[in-house]
């Protein structure tokens, strides 16, 4: 499958078809996309191939070079990634492509448990949403991948962010791990990014996924338009030709001190286009975990 956009993977109706599509697409198209590099000892690997076993792919090479082969011998040391979704209401926010933050969210999480599940790893599931903490301990049991993906279909988004009090177990101990947060970082008092800097402290690594739709950056809209918060419900009435340029000028000013400050808590920040294919967060994915083994 040559162009693995979210709208193509979302119309499968099938999350663990889709998240299957993602993952082994990206790896056979990145290996396509590049030549050998002169001096390599191919004679230790072979291409991957879609359906290799995973466990087997030698992740440093593919944090270096973008190439994907699998060894003949040796499987890296497993990890515990866990995985975190924001599922607060202003995730429901819907780009051209008909996809909203939710759905591109579901299948970016899919596609990374289908990876670290492939390679061995436990995975777990965390959804932060209106009604409290849904968690799904990480576990490396075949029945795992099943359960995260079902929790991922059934998740909706509502309401505001939880308090801390309700996401206490998820820092209630420390453990080495990876953590993956999918979020839109939209807040009220810096609750998502009080949780961020709890999770960093107790788990060591966040890479944290920025979820921002193409309508909200290149702000599409044309003439007298009225916005409603989606999670607190006020309404704003402008002239979006008259506003682009301060708008555009002041969500600029806002992802650079926000990419700022996710850095300056230690954590790995990347933001990802909603309106572009999932490629970029499951290379990050990748690096980051090799980073780890």
């Amino acid at each position: 499958m040559p162009f693995l956009t979210p709208e193509l993977l979302f119309a499968l109706r099938n999350l663990p078809l889709a998240a299957r599509q993602a993952a082994e697409g990206f790896l056979a198209g990145a290996h396509a996309s590049r030549r050998h590099g002169a001096g390599m000892e191919f004679s230790q690997y072979r291409p991957y191939q879609p359906g290799d076993d995973l466990r087997r792919l030698d992740w440093r090479l593919a944090a270096r070079s973008d190439r994907y082969y699998l060894r003949e011998s040796e499987v890296d040391t497993s990890l515990t990634v866990n995985l975190v979704l924001d599922a607060s209401a202003s995730m429901n926010h819907r780009d051209a492509n008909g996809l909203t933050k939710l759905d591109y969210a579901r299948l970016l999480l899919a596609s990374l448990a289908y990876l670290a599940q492939k390679q061995g790893d436990a995975v777990g599931l965390s959804i932060l949403g209106a009604t409290g903490l849904q968690h799904l301990p990480a576990r490396a049991d075949a029945r795992q991948l099943p359960r995260l993906y079902h929790a991922l279909e059934a998740a909706t988004a509502a309401g505001t962010f939880p308090q801390a009090a309700i996401l206490a177990p998820l820092t209630a101990r420390r453990q080495r791990a990876l953590t993956v947060c999918v979020s839109d970082l939209y807040e009220e008092t810096n609750e998502i990014t009080r949780l961020l800097g709890r999770l960093r402290a107790t788990s060591g690594d966040v890479l944290l996924l920025h979820l921002v739709a193409g309508n909200e950056l290149n702000f599409s809209h044309k003439g007298p338009v009225t916005f409603r918060d989606l999670e607190t419900g006020q309404t704003v009435q402008v002239d979006a030709d008259q506003q682009r340029p301060a708008y555009q000028a002041q969500l600029q000013a806002w992802l650079r001190d926000t990419a700022q400050q996710a850095r300056r808590q230690g954590l790995d920040y990347h933001l990802l286009n909603t309106a572009e294919p999932l490629d970029n967060a499951l290379r990050e994915f990748l690096k980051r975990r090799q980073a780890m083994g």
